[in-house]
């Protein structure tokens, strides 16, 4: 019986990589760094040098201060309202989103009949654009011809203004921030939910847990890595995408104590920036934001990944 001949050992030139040199890849990679240099890298060096200046784009004026723009944020208590409105607005709208996106998720994964209608309903607020969904929440919950307050109106002859009050402000822009992000986590969730071990479920199931049982000591712990994922996600949206909301709500209104009470960080840059023209300020307030992000990722890490199970 003739025996086959052995497959030939890989040499050092099989095992190198496909480029022979060292500069080819660097050309090829060439028009992206050229992108991220001119569209990121650079304005985000030119927005730290900025913040070291009081400086007016209408005048043109530009006068070195160092560090006062940040001292001046940080001891202004309007700046101070609008970092807690933020961090206040971001925990509500992230925790009551998942939370919400989660439960949603799991009923829509039952086999029940039209499942992908009722998916397909769930999923699709995440098609539309910040600004029309902020739109069709300010015709909703307009006080005289919206939807709601004819409801209310006729149910418990109350027409409240939304606009007007500020809690009720601040609610309502939360509120449509959860209802515009929820898609979002629903698809993933899911995703997540339909790709969980069958028969982990069904050993939960005939060792005689409840549904409810199942869903907070089996499956939810399934789900955690996705759910520290969106944590992340939903807070970096909650930071930088509630500006379109905001904007076509309440303009950043109404007034409480010293800011605006839907005034959160992102609003206040565009106010400083582009109204006001206070770029050193607006640009110190970019330089703040990006340190909130980082200290809030590092915290997420930190305390959180702990609490993520890997595997069944």
């Amino acid at each position: 019986m003739i025996k086959p001949a052995p497959a030939p050992k890989p040499t050092d030139t099989d095992e190198r990589a496909v480029f022979k040199g060292s500069a080819l890849p660097w050309l090829f990679l060439l028009p992206t760094l050229l992108i991220l240099a001119v569209f990121i890298y650079l304005p985000a060096l030119r927005t730290l040098k900025l913040a070291a200046y009081r400086a007016n784009v209408i005048l043109g004026t530009e006068k070195f201060v160092g560090l006062q723009n940040f001292a001046d944020l940080l001891q202004s208590p309007a700046y101070q309202q609008v970092v807690l409105q933020t961090l206040i607005f971001m925990l509500l709208s992230v925790t009551f989103g998942l939370l919400l996106a989660l439960v949603l998720a799991w009923l829509a994964s039952r086999p029940i009949r039209g499942a992908k209608t009722y998916r397909l309903l769930l999923i699709y607020p995440y098609a539309l654009s910040p600004a029309i969904a902020g739109t069709l929440w300010l015709f909703l919950f307009n006080p005289e011809i919206g939807a709601v307050n004819q409801l209310l109106g006729t149910l418990f002859q109350s027409k409240p203004r939304w606009l007007d009050d500020p809690f009720l402000a601040f609610g309502l822009v939360t509120l449509a921030a959860v209802w515009k992000g929820l898609a979002y986590n629903i698809v993933f969730y899911l995703a997540s939910i339909q790709n969980l071990p069958k028969d982990v479920l069904e050993a939960a199931q005939i060792d005689g847990a409840s549904p409810a049982q199942i869903f907070w000591r089996v499956a939810f712990p399934l789900l955690t890595p996705i759910t520290f994922f969106l944590v992340f996600t939903n807070t970096v949206s909650a930071l930088f995408d509630s500006f379109a909301l905001t904007d076509i709500l309440t303009k950043g209104g109404p007034f409480y104590q010293h800011a605006g009470i839907t005034t959160f960080l992102v609003y206040q840059l565009y106010q400083d920036g582009f109204v006001n023209f206070k770029t050193g300020a607006a640009a110190a307030q970019a330089a703040l934001m990006l340190l909130l992000v980082a200290f809030l990722t590092w915290m997420q890490f930190r305390l959180g990944e702990k609490k993520v199970h890997y595997g069944a």
